[in-house]
């Protein structure tokens, strides 16, 4: 046999290991949610990993948004319980979003940046080849619509929150104010300058968690911008609220509306069952289909396929899930994903 040259060999030699170190490097950088962050490196190392981020610029972020932009209704849960244990178990639960609650538990910035941490699937990441969350991640505040807070969301959506719910949400100056605090100020020029931001810029964590260089273009209110990945959930839980429905789902930037069947009924004075609440409720609804914004309502494996056929979108399918999914969460969750045909192991 002919004896190859030996800078033909080394020049082989080096083109595979130039490939080898690509694949090694962009599997480390994917895995980490860091592979947008790399700097520009030579040669053919370079190509491979350009090639990656260049793929992953398209990719969403909130796989919710992504869900709902596909037609297809979001299952979720409420929690209160921010251990890495229950975090690990709702990361690969099978929901597509969580209700962080922290509006009746403790508001504590750095057990919620840990929680998130510990969302992250870095696995799953690996696997998919983007830091997309699988489970979206938002807080619950504790401020009501009508009280200052502002600083309150900055400090959520720094952490990294992936989008934000406001209880008690009664008035359209009430809901422009969460809007505002949820964006940043837009560039000269912008299409979608208004409502005006006015959040103010520390994106270091939020930048990290996500995994990508222009966290301030994507963290913005959807679907005012067609490109944000934030999603703004605003909650109905008065009559007032409900008398003000129009007004409140007009407002540029709200992503959702979410009905808060039990604190409604409290408001109204009346049990859950009765026809004035069941009248609010439907009014709620049919201003959202009118407008096709996402309703949302705590729901059961008793009456989530009744809820879904009503067209509620964006439903919990359990209350609390402070031990990963309980028996009763499962169960519903199975039942909706049967009738709004998600049910045959495909991801969305």
């Amino acid at each position: 046999m002919p004896t190859k040259h030996p800078l033909t060999s080394a020049r082989t030699s080096a083109r595979t290991s130039a490939r080898t170190s690509a694949r090694i490097l962009g599997s480390l950088a994917t895995a980490a949610g860091l592979l947008l962050l790399l700097p520009s490196v030579p040669g053919p190392l370079g190509a491979a990993v350009d090639a990656q981020a260049s793929a992953q610029q398209d990719v969403r972020m909130n796989r919710t948004i992504e869900t709902l932009e596909a037609g297809h209704p979001v299952f979720g849960l409420f929690t209160e319980n921010l251990s890495l244990a229950n975090a690990r178990a709702l990361a690969g639960s099978g929901l597509d979003f969580l209700f962080i609650d922290m509006e009746h538990s403790p508001f504590d910035m750095e057990t919620l940046r840990i929680f998130l941490l510990g969302m992250q699937d870095v696995r799953t990441v690996a696997q998919q080849g983007n830091p997309q969350m699988r489970v979206t991640p938002i807080v619950r505040v504790p401020m009501n619509g009508r009280e200052p807070m502002q600083w309150a969301l900055k400090q959520v959506l720094d952490m990294g929150a992936f989008g934000i719910m406001v209880p008690f949400v009664d008035t359209r100056d009430e809901a422009l104010a969460v809007i505002q605090a949820m964006r940043y100020p837009q560039s000269q020029g912008s299409e979608i300058m208004e409502p005006l931001g006015q959040r103010g810029s520390s994106p270091g964590i939020a930048t990290w968690l996500w995994g990508v260089p222009d966290y301030r273009t994507r963290a913005d209110t959807w679907p005012l911008n067609p490109r944000g990945d934030l999603v703004a959930v605003l909650q109905i839980e008065s009559p007032l609220g409900v008398e003000n429905i129009e007004e409140i789902i007009t407002v540029p930037g709200v992503g959702a509306i979410f009905i808060g069947p039990a604190d409604l009924a409290l408001q109204y004075g009346l049990p859950g069952n009765h026809p004035d609440v069941v009248a609010g409720i439907d009014r709620v609804l049919a201003a959202c289909l009118a407008h096709d914004v996402p309703c949302g309502i705590t729901t059961s494996a008793g009456n989530v396929e009744a809820r879904l056929e009503q067209g509620f979108r964006f439903v919990t399918v359990g209350y609390w899930g402070d031990a990963g999914i309980g028996a009763g969460t499962s169960e519903a969750l199975g039942i909706a994903r049967r009738v709004s045909g998600r049910d045959g192991g495909e991801d969305r």
